[in-house]
């Protein structure tokens, strides 16, 4: 579906959305590039820095770098991951987080809680091209987010700028709101999945 009405274009993702876990543009006038979103997706997977079940409150998939709030479970409790680029500035308190891998360009710390987590990502990237886990209950896990991610990159589509305004991920499907290319342009809505 296309939409003239930022407003109209919204209601109708959230409408589609409903309680499904979502992602939404930190910066809704810049949105979040997806040129690289699969690939990074699948590297970091291969690799096993990211893990299917991993929950995604935060993202940033640029060209040239990027960066991750991720939760997982240890030993019955939430932890949150922060994976990215380096910062000049502190990366963290120590009552804030602890450093897991500290490498030339990209650190890792591990959070007990979310807002801290989600607080250093925001310093790190200052949220440019970002996502956030908002208006939800539960964050999109990462298999569901490649999955739908991919069904709807492979199927023929009207001309979308692949600038994420929002997306919701879930067991049965996906819908992803995209920004209009140029100022003028059309909102498309594109939805994938078992109903879809």
């Amino acid at each position: 579906m296309t939409f003239a009405d930022r407003a109209e274009a919204l209601g109708h993702f959230f409408q589609r959305a409903g309680e499904a876990p979502r992602l939404v543009a930190y910066d809704d006038e810049m949105g979040c590039p997806l040129h690289n979103a699969l690939a990074a997706l699948e590297w970091t997977s291969a690799v096993g820095i990211l893990q299917d079940t991993d929950l995604i409150h935060a993202a940033r998939l640029g060209g040239e770098t990027a960066a991750a709030v991720v939760e997982r479970r240890r030993e019955g409790q939430r932890i949150f991951l922060y994976m990215g680029p380096r910062m000049d500035a502190p990366p963290a308190d120590p009552y804030e987080g602890s450093l897991l891998f500290d490498e030339p360009g990209v650190r890792a710390f591990e959070f007990a809680q979310r807002v801290h987590a989600v607080a250093h990502f925001l310093r790190a990237t200052q949220g440019v091209g970002g996502v956030l886990a908002l208006l939800t209950r539960r964050a999109p896990e990462l298999r569901h987010v490649k999955r739908w991610l991919g069904a709807l990159f492979s199927d023929p589509a009207p001309p979308v700028s692949n600038v994420m305004l929002g997306g919701w991920f879930a067991t049965g499907g996906g819908g992803v709101l995209f920004l209009p290319a140029v100022k003028g342009d059309l909102f498309v809505y594109q939805e994938v999945g078992s109903d879809a």
